[in-house]
């Protein structure tokens, strides 16, 4: 009597407290994982969502510190108003300063040179909230272009110049290299103790290029270099 064939040894029966094995999900068949099969672009990022390419916005700040500011001024000062207020109901005289102040802003013509200065001072804060309310802030991280539809991601400016400096690094006759990134231009200074300037200017805006378009970012700056001797030491 012959055995069954099968695709691999038989596994004893189960029994009480025994562990079950469990089935192992392939994810490149069902579609769940990552797809390997999605063709990349020449800088070997993955490829960016149709009308997505250059038309992320930077991410809003927070603006922590300046809306703590304004809370406490504003906490103070109603707590100023409501204490006077507290004591003139219970019979007590309202506040030096609270007087005075009415005074003067009753009898001080408007074309007063503090009246003046208070009015431009208040009217400079005013522009400062509004400015930072409308703008978005967090200038030091650049957007970066979206491979997916649910990640919005980003990149420090210390870091893409860091990224930066080490590939202009790798260029042979570069002795030091200073980067400064912004936000429409990427700054790259550089010192050549060997071989000809111009050679290692066109080595290096090709390197860099290819470098800026590998970060991967929604709007990659434009590369200024310039490169130059070292000084003499002493």
């Amino acid at each position: 009597m012959s055995e069954p064939r099968g695709t691999g040894p038989a596994e004893p029966p189960e029994s009480e407290g025994t562990t079950q094995r469990l089935p192992v999900v392939d994810t490149s068949k069902t579609g769940d994982g990552p797809d390997s099969s999605a063709p990349a672009d020449a800088g070997g990022q993955p490829p960016a969502l149709d009308g997505e390419t250059g038309s992320e916005g930077r991410f809003w700040s927070a603006r922590r510190v300046p809306a703590g500011i304004v809370a406490l001024l504003l906490l103070g000062l109603f707590g100023l108003f409501l204490y006077d207020i507290v004591s003139v109901r219970a019979g007590r005289p309202g506040m030096y300063w609270r007087g005075e102040l009415a005074r003067q802003l009753a009898e001080r013509p408007l074309d007063d040179v503090w009246v003046l200065v208070g009015a431009g001072v208040a009217a400079a804060l005013g522009l400062w909230l509004l400015v930072l309310a409308a703008t978005p802030g967090l200038r030091a991280v650049l957007p970066m272009r979206r491979a997916h539809a649910d990640v919005h991601a980003g990149l420090h400016r210390d870091a893409a110049a860091s990224a930066l400096r080490d590939r202009a690094m790798e260029v042979s006759g570069v002795q030091s290299v200073d980067v400064r990134v912004r936000r429409t231009k990427a700054k790259v200074r550089t010192a050549s103790h060997f071989r000809e300037l111009d050679d290692v200017r066109t080595e290096l805006d090709a390197v860099l290029t290819d470098a800026v378009r590998g970060l991967g970012l929604s709007r990659p700056p434009a590369v200024s270099v310039r490169v130059r001797r070292p000084g003499r030491k002493g």
